[in-house]
């Protein structure tokens, strides 16, 4: 008899019994269909056989790790958009294992620990969820993006040794099935999430001080290498919710958690803080800081040293220092600045004016302060790809790129803007990856860096790279309003290497994060008439149009970041979904 090595994946359908009591013919039927539409053509495209068949379930072999984990969670991923349009109680559901190990050969058969494995660790997984042994980990874990969360040595049926197991997450849940679904897996370094500050001067008008303030501090933890820190718009998402602690520690994945308030008031400032341990909600350091309002950057250094001495007591003041901001001479202009900041990550049209507005007149004030110019640089952008490609606008992006490049060459906010504006207009890829790359020396935590690192590095047709750095984005700033980037990194990855399923799946992702941007909604058009699906090519280009009236492919056909050959592609399939000329 023959023995190889292979990787097995085994499915079975969860609630199985339940459902075919329900409705014993229907739930036959369904299942048949979602093998015959699903898992054998999905199987076959990554190279992978089906040596088992069961009433409820199924076994599977491929000679490659990689292909069979892909698999996994691209039948995942395919089964929920299929369940999407499914009423609830005909919803059907699968739990995977897979495994990696020998197995006897026996015809068109497979046998041995190896599928047995396999077997039980699919009975460990979540509905809808899969279970991978160590052994299919760590031949994946350098090459695949996903998160692989430890549920520690198993002990299982017929199988002497304990097993290890893990739960493999597929990056880019919503924060509420996240919420449901469990917990992230904690990062080597010592992890710390800061949560929004309460404001306790009584005057709404200053919640913009102590969103700035927060910001800030992210910011300054984030330069520090050895601490892995959640992104300000992640962190934000919790703002204005009474949520235990410990629950967000388990939602964004990290160890500690900071709570604070501020109170302005006239010319004087207090801060207080406290650093939570998440786990158990224990209190690890609290302490407070006062001053007067023009005392705030030396306050906010105060209070980020304290903060990170209780973290990492070993860090030294040179870590300390490498993590201060360059300031801007007025505070004024910072005051702008931070008015300017919610209108930027909103993003809509009227914000994107809002924003201009607000940081033209910052940079009348302080002409030397480079995040507001990478703002600024950013919302010209904007205004040029989606309002008619104004030369004017064009003129101005660039511009504030440029003056952000160079103004701000020691801060990862302004070098990612203006990074990324110069790889949208000029197409410029390696002097935008040059920018990006310092951008993340100078702080690897941040999530705007590696979102817009994923873009453009997708531009530059370098994927690898491109789905590494989104996936980072996405890990460390899960709820970000920012996500449609890498989103449609990944999108685009996907639909340009005929992986078309995997690319509408992002494109529905990334207009979950912004449903208002069309390209999110042209991409999932492109998708669907790439897989003939045309019904809902046709749905989705109608939602397009209703985002966008006046959309045209000849207008989405103007970017020119995209290589031509692939926009042609794109094109194509976007007439062929019925969009206007």
């Amino acid at each position: 008899m023959e023995r190889r090595l292979a990787a097995i994946l085994a499915a079975d359908v969860a609630g199985y019994s339940t459902l075919m009591e329900r409705d014993e013919a229907g739930t036959f039927d369904r299942i048949k269909a979602i093998r015959k539409d699903l898992f054998e053509p999905g199987i076959a495209k990554r190279h992978g056989r089906i040596f088992k068949l069961m009433g409820d379930g199924m076994l599977a072999e491929f000679s490659s790790a990689v292909d069979a984990v892909e698999c996994a969670v691209s039948l995942q991923r395919a089964l929920d958009e299929r369940n999407s349009t499914v009423l609830e109680g005909e919803r059907i559901q699968v739990r995977m294992g897979i495994n990696l190990g020998e197995v006897i050969i026996d015809g068109e058969d497979c046998y041995g620990d190896g599928v047995n494995i396999s077997a039980r660790l699919q009975e460990l997984a979540d509905a809808g969820g899969i279970c991978a042994s160590g052994k299919i980990v760590r031949e994946v874990e350098r090459t695949l993006s996903f998160t692989f969360e430890p549920m520690g040595d198993q002990q299982v049926k017929n199988i002497a040794e304990p097993v290890s197991a893990y739960r493999v997450l597929r990056d880019g849940i919503d924060p509420e099935r996240r919420r449901q679904s469990g917990s992230l897996a904690l990062p080597k370094k010592p992890s710390v999430a800061v949560l929004p500050f309460t404001n306790m001067g009584g005057d709404a008008e200053q919640e913009y001080f102590a969103d700035g303030l927060v910001e800030d501090l992210i910011t300054g933890l984030s330069k520090i290498p050895s601490l892995f820190v959640i992104a300000r718009n992640s962190s934000f998402a919790y703002k204005g919710k009474a949520l235990d602690v410990r629950q967000i520690a388990r939602e964004l994945g990290v160890r500690y958690v900071v709570e604070g308030s501020v109170r302005r008031a006239a010319n004087r400032l207090r801060i207080t803080g406290e650093l939570i341990e998440g786990k158990d909600a224990t209190n690890v350091w609290a302490d407070k800081f006062e001053g007067s309002a023009e005392d705030i950057f030396d306050l906010q250094d105060r209070f980020t040293e304290s903060i990170v001495g209780a973290l990492e007591p070993t860090l030294r003041r040179a870590e300390i220092e490498r993590a201060r901001r360059k300031r801007p001479d007025s505070l004024d202009a910072y005051d702008l600045y931070l008015r300017a900041l919610p209108h930027s990550y909103a993003n809509t049209p009227a914000d994107t004016d809002e924003a201009l507005r607000l940081l033209t007149h910052a940079l009348s004030l302080d002409p030397n302060f480079a995040p507001a110019h990478g703002n600024a640089a950013w919302g010209y952008e904007q205004r040029f790809l989606r309002g008619g490609f104004h030369p004017e606008d064009r003129a101005a992006a660039l511009r504030h790129a440029n003056i952000a490049l160079t103004l701000g060459a020691d801060d990862p906010q302004p070098l990612s803007m203006g990074a990324f504006v110069h790889s949208t207009i000029t197409q410029d890829f390696e002097r935008a990856i040059n920018a990006l790359d310092k951008a993340l020396k100078l702080n690897e935590n941040s999530a705007l860096a590696h979102g817009f690192s994923s873009m453009v590095h997708m531009f530059s047709e370098n994927y690898d790279r491109a789905c590494d750095h989104a996936h980072k984005a996405l890990r460390l700033s899960p709820f970000d309003p920012m996500n449609y980037h890498p989103y449609l990194t990944l999108a685009w990855v996907h639909l340009f290497t005929d992986r078309f399923e995997e690319a509408v799946h992002y494109s529905n992702l990334a207009i979950q994060v912004n449903p208002g941007f069309s390209i999110l909604h042209a991409t999932l058009v492109v998708s669907y008439a790439r897989l003939d699906r045309i019904e809902a090519a046709q749905a989705a280009a109608a939602r397009l149009l209703e985002v966008s009236p006046g959309w045209t492919v000849s207008e989405f056909a103007r970017m020119k970041a995209i290589r031509p050959q692939l926009m042609d592609g794109m094109a194509s399939a976007l007439r062929k979904a019925g969009l206007p000329e």
